[in-house]
């Protein structure tokens, strides 16, 4: 209390003497270092100066604090961006993903596989640059900061605002006080290995931390006479702490900082330092934690501002109370439109691809699902666009694209019990054979092998219109099981080839038909009392409906995924013989139909958030053929808890093709939590009913089975590693199941 007071009667005195014949009101600045995620303590700070009532006059940022503080100057409450800081998807935000539900239906299967993804440019390929494009961030903030889209003036917002960038080429501080402000704060934000540097007026900036991340100099050079300093920044770590390149690199980097730090907390009058050793910048996982922290500090903080405030209003009388600080907009009218990077593509099909048309109302979450819309087509790394208003009260807007190269060689691991160790390779062109198109090679090399080739062709304007051609080789071996235990071992050979044509109506559902031709082939690699061997040829017509509202494809929080096909399977060319203790069994005692017959299937995937880490997971799949009796090596193959191959229906309890049934429905419940950062356990439990349309004539499987797994699962860098414990109540049997990375 005693300092709050000498800082109110020096601050006052000062400035008496500075001008004795006016009674101005002291002006009141706040400044917010950088720091990552610890700056999310900030918001504390800021709410316990709103609590106190507290008016300020100027603010200053850097990186993080650039961020909490420019949303506070155009408006926000403290309160508010306390609401936002709480339901932001960090993860989402800080990643060169997007939403699964912004991809377009043909490519959510393909995003996010492979564990590297090596661009071909200037005639090779060229290893990832690890950097972040922030396509989510910019869209965040281009929605946060709608409101001031048409003040390019910093000074102009409810409280004045700068932040500071380091230009790349110089190693200057740039003090940003006009221009967009998404870009200044993007740029105050870009640490190097992290963020890719940003075009800022003319100027490549990166994070302004490397030369003054906590610019106290700045508010005091925009008028303010009181500053109230708020640091995150834990400073230069021990040397005996840094351990990897990267830390190497950002304790060089801040060398400059630290130094400069020195000076700026000696002009701070109340200086708020945070002791946040066992965080990191990278600490967003521990959001609620940060902010709690800066609460407890804010509380700790608001009699001090409550005493300055009330001593400002004795002494110069109360301020009246400000209206609603941010700018109430709606939405514009966009009138025209400029397409800046397009080289590969063109203007024409960006702007197709939003389904953009001028002179219409547009509000922010509308441009940031068109945005969403051009990216999800995986031409595009990165969309951002600008508003600049015209005479006439309408906006023009300025899209700045960077393009995806044309090529990628992709790499991803996958490895399970059945499947054996594979290294899946993937070549990914565009335009290769026709513009809009893509077209692609997959191939797994190891204990199996398989490849496939799929060439997309977009058709329509809005390209929501697509015409597939693909086929698939599979060489792979599958066990056959008596009690759960396998007594034999078929080596299956697999071809198709077909095509299909499918309307997309939105990013999330798409209905569509085609046929192929399929070939199959069995061959006993182990032997067993009574086994066969040959193979089948048939086509099928088919048609489709698809759904997906999944958020992500690895541990999806939340969406539905939904794939149901019919089909006609026309008359077959059998080559199929039984085989009784190694000798043939006679043709005329185990006939083989090869008449026609319908089929159906079915897979559903629900994900409902329970909690922040729990999610409710629900999973229906299922098959029937009708009049199917006498055919054989079309049957649904029963068990696993990873989906691989044709026909399979996974099955907690049961290993990969325990059972083989031409009809078949499993029900699945389970839950997941997230125990910590990437790392989860996983309950199911599943019932199954085979045989309700008609059992086949050559295959004896019970009615009913049920069964449960529980699986320890760690998302890392060569993607989800699963183990699993799993239980059949028929079988009493306990098996182990390991799954890594995606499947072919």
């Amino acid at each position: 209390m005693k300092f709050s007071v000498a800082c109110i009667f020096l601050l006052v005195s000062c400035f008496a003497v500075a001008q004795p014949n006016a009674a101005v009101r002291p002006k009141i600045g706040v400044t917010l270092s950088g720091g990552g995620a610890k700056g999310l303590a900030h918001i504390g700070i800021l709410k316990a100066i709103d609590s106190a009532g507290l008016n300020i006059d100027y603010i200053t940022g850097t990186s993080m604090g650039s961020i909490i503080g420019s949303l506070y100057a155009v408006g926000y409450s403290a309160d508010s961006i306390e609401k936002i800081a709480r339901v932001i998807d960090w993860d989402l935000l800080l990643s060169n993903q997007s939403s699964l539900r912004s991809i377009f239906m043909e490519e959510k299967d393909e995003y996010s596989k492979y564990v590297i993804e090596l661009p071909w440019v200037n005639h090779r390929f060229r290893l990832p640059s690890g950097v972040l494009q922030g396509q989510e961030l910019w869209l965040k903030f281009s929605e946060l900061f709608f409101p001031v889209y048409n003040q390019k003036d910093f000074s102009r917002f409810s409280v004045p605002f700068r932040c500071i960038g380091t230009d790349v080429g110089t190693g200057e501080a740039v003090v940003m006080q006009e221009g967009e402000i998404i870009s200044a704060i993007r740029s105050s934000m870009a640490i190097p290995s992290v963020f890719t540097a940003v075009d800022f007026n003319g100027r490549k900036l990166i994070d302004g931390g490397l030369v003054r991340n906590f610019p106290v100099k700045d508010v005091k050079e925009m008028g303010a006479d009181f500053v109230i300093g708020s640091n995150v920044a834990t400073g230069l770590m021990p040397s005996e702490k840094v351990r990897n390149a990267l830390q190497i690199l950002l304790q060089v980097a801040f060398f400059r900082e630290a130094e400069d730090n020195k000076k700026e907390v000696a002009q701070c009058d109340i200086y708020v330092p945070f002791k946040m050793e066992k965080y990191s910048m990278g600490s967003f996982g521990d959001s609620k934690e940060l902010m709690e922290l800066g609460l407890e500090e804010g509380r700790k903080l608001y009699p001090r501002f409550k005493h300055i405030a009330d001593s400002l209003n004795a002494i110069y009388g109360p301020q009246p109370p400000r209206p609603d600080r941010l700018p109430q907009v709606h939405g514009v009218v966009i009138s025209s439109y400029e397409v800046h990077g397009v080289e590969r593509t063109s203007a024409e099909f960006f702007i197709h691809t939003m389904n953009f048309e001028t002179n219409k109302f547009y509000t922010a979450r509308i441009l940031a699902n068109m945005v969403r819309q051009a990216y999800g087509t995986r031409y595009y790394s990165r969309v951002t666009y600008s508003l600049v208003p015209q005479p006439d009260g309408t906006s023009r807007i300025i899209f700045d694209v960077t393009e995806y190269p044309l090529t990628f060689a992709k790499l991803g691991l996958h490895y399970n019990r059945f499947t054996g160790v594979g290294l899946i390779a993937n070549l990914t062109a565009r335009n290769f054979f026709l513009t809009n198109s893509r077209s692609l090679v997959s191939v797994n090399i190891g204990e199996t092998f398989r490849i496939r080739g799929e060439h997309l062709q977009y058709l329509g304007r809005l390209k929501n219109v697509a015409a597939i051609l693909e086929t698939q080789y599979d060489n792979f071996d599958i066990g056959t099981y008596t009690e759960s235990k396998q007594d034999g071992l078929y080596n299956l050979n697999f071809f198709k080839f077909g095509g299909k044509v499918q309307f997309s109506a939105k990013r999330t559902f798409t209905i569509g038909g085609g046929g192929r031709f399929e070939w199959v082939k069995y061959s006993p690699k182990i032997s067993t009392e009574l086994e066969f061997k040959g193979s089948k040829k048939f086509f099928t017509p088919f048609v489709y409906m698809n759904h997906n509202s999944l958020d992500k494809n690895i541990y999806p929080k939340r969406g539905i995924k939904l794939d149901v096909e019919a089909g006609w399977v026309a008359p077959q060319n059998s080559r199929v013989r039984f085989y009784e203790n190694g000798l043939e069994v006679p043709p005329e005692l185990i006939p083989i139909s090869d008449k026609s017959f319908y089929r159906t299937s079915v897979n559903l995937e629900s994900y409902t958030p329970l909690s922040k880490r729990s999610t409710f997971l629900f999973n229906v799949q299922g098959g029937a053929n009708f009049n199917y009796g006498d055919n054989v090596l079309n049957e649904f193959v029963i068990g696993g808890l990873t989906k691989t191959f044709r026909n399979q229906i996974t099955f907690a309890g049961l290993p990969e093709g325990a059972e083989y049934s031409s009809s078949a429905l499993a029900v699945q419940g389970g839950l997941r939590v997230q125990a910590f950062n990437n790392t989860y356990l996983i309950g199911r439990a599943n019932v199954l009913v085979n045989n309700f349309v008609k059992e086949t004539g050559y295959l004896t499987t019970r009615d009913f089975f049920s069964g449960y797994s529980v699986t320890f699962a760690y998302n890392f860098a060569l993607g989800p590693l699963e183990i699993s414990a799993m239980y059949c109540d028929q079988t009493r049997k306990i098996q182990s199941y390991v799954n890594l990375g995606i499947p072919f």
